[in-house]
């Protein structure tokens, strides 16, 4: 039975959460390995919209379970926040369904508010974080000094490792010139509350993913942010504090690398980005403009306007490679209507030199000036449509230029914001 994991090949806000939905109905259980709440997904099921931070995209399916593991760092609030929302609309009446992490780390308050000082103090040097405190955290994972899910169960043990970060953070945030207003009683008695409520879904994930696959369960992992984010392979400094790319689904779960099977990529028709950092197939003209209001490109975490360009080719070969990506779906499919002509980054000019792969070094990559082919537009709305072949030729032939130039099957295509608004060509969990 296969395993699947879904991932982002852009720099994020791809559609993963649609898909990851979509996908659920044919999984068993669904599990979120990495980002925060710096991430979110839209999802409109049957003309309700429901926006997701952390918990996975699977919740809005009756029986599935849906796991957020280890490589997650979990803000306890927004957490319980969701839980309670999502009680609220139906969803989630059985608490089994929902299974957390014991070793997920937590950000706490002093993530956020070092966060937020750090980006007001870079100035011009900005790197466009969301100010959720998910760098913090993770830095303080990496030095051994985090507090993870478990800690929050013990008061004891929380109050410990509260005073023992805390002087730590007071004297940063100085530095900094920021507040150190942080109540450590306080702190100490919110997040004990809050523990005594996280407790009801925390348990050892490694071990309950290894009994499901043993019991012949179907996995669908789900990614946040995407491949161009990542922290090792994406346009660094301008990326996330955490690995987005399909490898890391079970390192971030406390699996193997044989319980995955298919990797699908997800990308835009067109391309987004959110924060600094650079971006070669970006169009600040009236075109981006357009993109924008029709797209409604605006974050879902933040409300942020995004940076917008066309499909960029050379990133999207490069997530495949890193990734192993077996099948792409291409969304928002419909936003490209009305264009009179397309147009694909095929190759980038840097320094008077042709390159027809992504440079490995964003400096390099910054320079770069996209080299476009140009494709026929269309005019037909495609949103009413279910089948690939009552897609007007035009949409049709840019969908197998896509598939030509990546070098990657096309699995299924978005035409609009809505769960049957998905057409699958090929489903990874009936290969």
């Amino acid at each position: 039975m296969p395993n699947v994991v879904v991932v982002g090949a852009q720099w994020g806000d791809e559609g993963k959460g649609k898909i990851v939905d979509l996908l659920t109905s044919y999984a068993d259980v669904v599990v979120r390995f990495q980002g925060g709440n710096n991430a979110g997904h839209t999802l409109v099921v049957g003309g309700e919209k429901t926006v997701l931070h952390l918990i996975p995209a699977g919740i809005l399916h009756p029986g599935k379970s849906c796991v957020i593991g280890n490589g997650v760092v979990l803000d306890p609030a927004v957490f319980v926040m969701e839980i309670d929302r999502l009680k609220s609309k139906g969803f989630l009446k059985d608490d089994a369904q929902l299974v957390l992490s014991l070793d997920a780390h937590v950000i706490m308050p002093w993530h956020k508010q070092i966060d937020v000082a750090r980006e007001a103090a870079a100035g011009a040097g900005k790197i466009g974080t969301t100010g959720r405190g998910i760098g913090p955290t993770y830095e303080d994972k990496v030095a051994r000094r985090g507090l993870r899910v478990r800690d929050l169960l013990d008061e004891a043990r929380l109050a410990r490792k509260v005073k023992e970060r805390l002087a730590q953070a007071r004297e940063e945030l100085k530095r900094l010139g920021a507040p150190a207003d942080l109540d450590e009683a306080a702190i100490v008695r919110d997040h004990a509350a809050l523990g005594k409520r996280l407790a009801t879904y925390a348990t050892d994930v490694s071990i309950w993913l290894h009994r499901a696959l043993k019991a012949g369960k179907q996995l669908l992992f789900e990614g946040a942010q995407g491949t161009m984010l990542d922290v090792d392979h994406g346009t660094y400094p301008f990326v996330t504090s955490s690995n987005t790319v399909a490898g890391n689904a079970v390192v971030g779960c406390g699996l193997g690398p044989r319980a995955v099977d298919y990797v699908l990529g997800i990308t835009k028709a067109y391309s987004t980005r959110v924060g600094g950092g650079p971006y070669p197939t970006e169009l600040k003209d009236e075109t981006g403009e357009r993109l924008r209001a029709i797209g409604n490109e605006f974050g879902a975490t933040t409300g942020r306007p995004r940076r917008t360009g066309w499909l960029d080719m050379l990133a999207l070969r490069y997530a495949a490679r890193v990734n192993g990506l077996d099948g792409i779906a291409i969304t928002k499919l419909d936003v490209l209507t009305g264009f009179e002509t397309l147009k694909i980054a095929v190759a980038y000019k840097v320094d008077g030199k042709t390159l027809d792969e992504m440079p490995s070094d964003p400096e390099v990559l910054e320079r770069a000036e996209a080299v476009y082919e140009e494709l026929p537009g269309f005019t037909e709305k495609l949103d009413g449509l279910r089948s690939f072949d009552a897609f007007p030729r035009n949409a049709q032939a840019y969908v197998r230029r896509v598939e030509a130039l990546s070098g990657v099957k096309v699995m299924g295509l978005s035409v609009g914001a809505d769960r049957g608004e998905t057409i699958v060509l090929e489903n990874p969990f009936r290969r």
